[in-house]
């Protein structure tokens, strides 16, 4: 329960959450809004046909009075006219008329004296009517009737006669319908979650090429599709990488010619030192400038293990992790390959190779051994290199990777330089792979090396 709750916080807090909230909300306040004057109008055509049907039976009462005066109040006092009834005129039946009908009625009918209609009060209907005495079959409800009071003059006498006319229902309520209103609801959350996930779409592609170009500073170029700003912000980005390249290929050239230019005068400084006489001091002169270009060589290949021009190609891994271990077994270390995946990888080979490289060799030279191994997890493929020597300090793991950082007395032969696992890393990042170090819980420090499946 608690990994769903913070599934659904992480979403209300991005931003296709929060646009899938407002246009939920939008399309919620929407959808009730046109419902509700919908609504409004179904009731008023419904009274509107209400209220034609007592103007139609009066129209019709008045028609039989107008054309016999006589038999048609007969008719009404024994309550053979289905649907009317003579009103006893003792009452006072019309307290409160319908100005509404009484002016569509008074439009509509004939000259003559005026006519009121008004709602029937409880006693008006309390009349022996055929329409209520019709014999009604098992099961069925009563009819319910809608009772109105006409007034109207005949011959100088006031008439009140009582229409009967079966209740219609009214329209029911949309916005009580909790069926209807739930299907509403679902249909908002559905169509503002596609909507944000397209809207959101572009920005999702940015974030993944943002997160390659990290990983990678020879990552592939953003596909520049989508809306005109779209485009431009994709646009502004590969520019943006394309640049980054152009700099950091430009400072490996200026960092090679360097090292070129300054070879030469090292070479004579080396044979001017040959000829110094005190043969200790010699001696010292030289394994320090043997140390100082060895350190400009290895300052060289840090700045270029980040700049790869080798194409991408797929290669067999357990090919690769089996060449590497054969290699430095040749040497005569304690190296041994002992679990393949048979997967396949696509990365540029030279700089998986490097990589691999330097981290056999930082296993060996501060482990004396190196364990390879490799397995399938998913869509990646985990390399694990793992030595038996001391281990490293927690605060060492931390700056692993730092350049020129030497591990731990306890692992080190007093020698190298503090850039072997720059670089590989460097090399990792530039196939998109990631790489961790840790100490492994029966002793030795193991890197791992994740790589995505070809």
């Amino acid at each position: 329960m608690k990994p769903v709750i913070a599934r659904m916080v992480r979403f209300a807090g991005s931003l296709t959450g929060r646009i899938a909230l407002i246009l939920a909300v939008g399309i919620l306040i929407a959808s009730v809004g046109a419902l509700l004057i919908a609504e409004q109008g179904r009731r008023g055509e419904f009274m509107r046909i209400r209220d034609e049907r007592v103007i139609a039976s009066a129209l019709d009462v008045l028609g039989r009075l107008h054309r016999d005066p006589q038999g048609t109040l007969r008719n009404l006092s024994d309550g053979r006219l289905v649907g009317a009834h003579l009103v006893d005129g003792r009452t006072r039946p019309l307290i409160d008329p319908n100005s509404t009908l009484s002016e569509m009625l008074a439009a509509r009918r004939a000259p003559g004296a005026a006519v009121t209609i008004s709602p029937a009060p409880a006693a008006a209907c309390q009349v022996k009517d055929p329409l209520q005495e019709r014999p009604r079959t098992a099961g069925i409800q009563p009819l319910v009737l809608d009772c109105w009071l006409m007034a109207t003059v005949l011959d100088g006498r006031s008439l009140v006669v009582a229409l009967n006319l079966p209740q219609l229902p009214a329209p029911p309520s949309w916005t009580t319908d909790r069926l209807f209103l739930l299907l509403v609801i679902a249909a908002a959350l559905a169509l503002s979650l596609i909507v944000a996930r397209l809207a959101t779409a572009p920005l999702r592609r940015l974030s993944a090429a943002a997160d390659a170009f990290a990983r990678s500073i020879d990552a592939e170029p953003v596909l520049e599709t989508g809306p005109t700003d779209v485009r431009a912000a994709l646009a502004t980005f590969n520019l943006m990488q394309e640049r980054v390249r152009a700099g950091l290929r430009e400072r490996t050239r200026i960092l090679a010619a360097i090292s070129h230019d300054l070879q030469t005068p090292l070479t004579r400084l080396r044979l001017r030192l040959e000829q110094v006489e005190d043969e200790p001091l010699r001696d010292r002169l030289v394994a320090d400038l043997s140390a100082t270009l060895a350190m400009m060589k290895r300052g060289l290949d840090l700045a270029r293990s980040g700049d790869s021009a080798e194409d991408w190609s797929t290669v067999d891994l357990d090919s690769v992790l089996s060449s590497i271990a054969d290699d430095a077994a040749e040497f005569g270390h304690a190296v041994r390959f002992t679990q393949p995946c048979g997967e396949t990888v696509r990365v540029r080979p030279d700089a998986l190779t490097r990589c691999l490289s330097n981290l056999v060799d930082n296993a060996i030279k501060h482990g004396g051994d190196a364990h390879i191994a490799a397995r399938r997890a998913g869509k990646t493929v985990i390399v694990t290199v793992r030595d038996h020597g001391p281990g490293m300090s927690e605060d060492m793991l931390a700056h692993a990777f730092d350049p020129f950082v030497r591990a731990d007395t306890s692992r080190s032969s007093g020698d190298g330089t503090g850039i072997g696992l720059t670089i590989a890393r460097a090399q990792a990042a530039a196939i998109g792979a990631r790489l961790d170090l840790a100490n492994h819980p029966h002793g030795g420090l193991e890197a791992t090396l994740t790589l995505n499946k070809a």
